[in-house]
């Protein structure tokens, strides 16, 4: 069964967040970095990843991701906060910058379901 990701992401103020899922969440949070995500995420800055699941199937990814955009705000910062109590972003580390361009650098392995805000070289 192919593993999934829902993922929130917010701006450096936190006030606002976006609910996505992926298959690949290293390659995903990249594009939005890049400004390649959505329009949504762009126009808003939405760059830092504050929370993610790692979950099988992506039919159950989509149901969670469904499920999560339904939520309250305060929900949804309290379900951040459960393993991020200072809302960081989770993928400082995951990337490094060659001849001026924001690339993967391979120091982060998606199937280790433990969150590690910095993930070990």
């Amino acid at each position: 069964m192919r593993k999934g990701f829902v993922y929130i992401l917010s701006n450096k103020n936190r006030t606002t967040f976006y609910i996505g899922v992926t298959s690949d969440i290293k390659r995903r949070v990249l594009e939005h970095k890049t400004g390649k995500g959505s329009a949504f995420t762009s126009k808003y800055n939405l760059t830092d990843l504050v929370y993610y699941e790692k979950i099988e199937g992506m039919n159950e990814c989509i149901n969670r991701e469904k499920q999560l955009k339904n939520w309250h705000r305060d929900w949804k910062i309290r379900l951040i906060q459960e393993d991020n109590p200072e809302m960081l972003d989770l993928s400082v580390g995951w990337y490094v910058v060659k001849e001026g361009q924001l690339c993967i650098s391979g120091r982060f392995n998606p199937e280790n379901s433990v969150i590690d805000a910095n993930p070990p070289s």
